[in-house]
């Protein structure tokens, strides 16, 4: 009984020593399996890092307005009795482009007219009674002084009646009438446009910390779409006051309007150029990824040989029964393929512009940093190149 109780306890003992010794050694096996694993290179696209001209500038959004654009009233009331222009004409300065009814006016122009005319008679007369010594000076005063009356009351039936008459201010384009033949018009009524497409003013702000780089007559560029500064100009007023509201400076360009391009009111992103700096280190933004513990980009580097996988014996060819050789891979083609890591680098970036940024430190000219796939990067991960599909590095100054 008792050596039945050994046996089967020795049994026991024996089978659990090979279960624990099965698994030790499986998981061992497990971890030297993907301890040596070789890991898959991962395609990435890359750029090399060259310095490049940068000119920086300030870009803000800004609104067109003309030059010279105003909303055109009458001065006085009355009926329009002519409309002498139509939509987007162009027209002359002083040109007349709404009549009203002004027939009491010119009859009232007339009679006083007449009146002066009847009053400088009377005045010559005086003088020529002066000069032989029957007429007395008061005679002479009253009559200069009638004449005088008369010729200003002229003059301002003269301005009365110009009054119904509205001239363009200035050369320019004229908008859509707002206005009818027979419609009876008041003061303050808005008649139509009219904007000078010639030349174009351009407001817009900028961040107070920017204004000590602003100067009357920098270059200033526009445009309406992507990639289209087509349209340029200079900085002719900046306002000396912050606003403390919004910490913003309110800035004036002119910009030349070639073919009228640009229309009044209209959205537009605004440029100011800056001096050019040359050997700056910038690359795309997609090589800089942006975490909490800051910014670092990818850095291609060969391999260390201490890191590098043992290479595989090449695959024997196989020859099939026709005599032709399969499946087999060069080995000269592996080994020329050199093994690259990516190194992860922090890096201190700068200003940005066009989708490039300045990098101020972390890479430097010659480093080749990877512009697309970091989402599937680590630190140390073998990576090969396929920049078939590249981001393209804008020069600031485009």
């Amino acid at each position: 009984m008792i050596k039945r109780f050994i046996f089967a306890f020795a049994l026991l003992v024996l089978v659990c020593g090979g279960i624990v010794g099965f698994n030790i050694f499986r998981d061992r096996a497990i971890e030297q399996f993907f301890a040596n694993m070789p890991r898959p290179a991962l395609a990435v696209s890359t750029e090399e890092v060259k310095p490049i001209t940068w000119t920086p500038g300030i870009e803000a959004l800004g609104t067109v307005n003309a030059v010279n654009g105003v909303d055109l009233t009458v001065e006085t009331s009355g009926i329009v009795t002519e409309i002498p222009f139509k939509a987007n004409q162009r027209v002359d300065a002083n040109q007349v482009l709404v009549q009203l009814d002004d027939g009491v006016e010119r009859a009232d122009l007339e009679a006083t007219k007449a009146q002066a005319n009847l009053d400088q008679v009377t005045l010559q007369r005086a003088l020529e009674l002066q000069k032989r010594g029957v007429g007395t000076d008061v005679n002479v005063d009253s009559a200069r002084a009638a004449a005088a009356a008369s010729t200003a009351q002229v003059a301002k039936l003269q301005a009365v009646l110009d009054q119904k008459q509205l001239r363009a201010p200035f050369a320019g384009t004229m908008g859509i009438p707002r206005i009818n033949d027979g419609q009876y018009l008041t003061p303050g009524t808005i008649v139509a446009t009219l904007q000078d497409l010639e030349t174009m003013r351009v407001d817009f702000t900028v961040p107070e910390q920017q204004l000590g780089h602003l100067e009357i007559g920098q270059s200033v560029r526009l445009r309406t779409t992507e990639d289209d500064w087509r349209f340029s100009g200079a900085v002719t007023g900046i306002d000396p006051k912050v606003d403390p509201a919004t910490r913003l400076v309110s800035v004036r360009a002119e910009v030349s309007n070639p073919g009228g391009q640009l229309t009044p009111g209209q959205f537009v992103q605004v440029r100011v150029e800056l001096p050019t700096e040359s050997d700056v280190i910038a690359v795309v933004q997609t090589a800089v990824v942006t975490s909490l513990y800051g910014d670092y980009a990818y850095v291609v580097e060969p391999a260390e040989k201490k890191d590098e996988p043992a290479p595989a014996a090449p695959e024997a060819p196989q020859t099939s029964q026709a005599g032709e050789t399969t499946g087999a891979v060069p080995a000269a083609q592996q080994a020329a393929e050199p093994a690259l890591v990516a190194r992860q680098v922090f890096v201190k970036t700068g200003r940005r512009s066009d989708g490039v940024v300045e990098i101020l430190s972390g890479l430097s000219g010659g480093d080749v940093v990877v512009t697309a796939g970091q989402n599937r990067l680590s630190n140390g991960a073998p990576v090969k190149i396929d920049n078939s599909v590249t981001p393209e590095l804008k020069a600031a100054s485009k």
